[in-house]
């Protein structure tokens, strides 16, 4: 069985986010904990992801929310640990209208091919990620994308719950990964 270590974005997914959730129904799944959830530095996320990685027995999968899909496209070249696999959810664009003005540090991520398999879900009415930019950043990651329809940014907000689509299609990536 392998590690899961959950990348929350901004904010860090409170009560009602499916991460939490999900976290709760396994205590087996990890946050990984920078600094701050609110004041988001990337070399500080960076420095998280590692830790929190390290403490693995064996290879994660990573679970990435929003600015934490950022976060993983910065670590991937870089990366000093090895990885099972990433599930990234809800990316945001950080060249769109709407970008998170706290998260500055995580512009311009590395467009390049991930070198893990990854599979990216993404909402066709994301505020934060308009579809066009999820469809993009799955061809240049080489991620497999999943539409999950209309569902805002996959989000609390969304009113998903505990999102049992969503850990359906978690799963199916996993059973893949092996």
């Amino acid at each position: 069985m392998s590690d899961i270590i959950t990348l929350p974005g901004l904010g860090g997914s409170g009560e009602g986010h499916w991460q939490t959730l999900w976290e709760r129904q396994d205590p087996s799944l990890r946050r990984f904990q920078p600094s701050s959830w609110d004041k988001p530095i990337l070399t500080d996320w960076i420095a998280a992801l590692e830790r929190e990685i390290a403490r693995s027995a064996t290879p994660p999968i990573l679970i990435a929310h929003s600015l934490a899909c950022q976060l993983v496209a910065h670590w991937a070249p870089m990366r000093k640990t090895a990885i099972l696999g990433a599930f990234l959810v809800a990316p945001p664009d950080p060249t769109g209208e709407i970008y998170l003005a706290e998260a500055g540090s995580f512009a311009n991520p590395p467009r390049q091919r991930l070198p893990f398999p990854s599979l990216l879900v993404a909402s066709t009415d994301d505020p934060y990620g308009p579809h066009k930019y999820a469809w993009t950043s799955a061809e240049v990651w080489d991620s497999t994308l999943v539409d999950v329809g209309p569902r805002g940014h996959i989000n609390a907000a969304s009113g998903l719950g505990e999102w049992p689509e969503g850990k359906a299609i978690f799963e199916r990536f996993r059973t893949q990964l092996g």
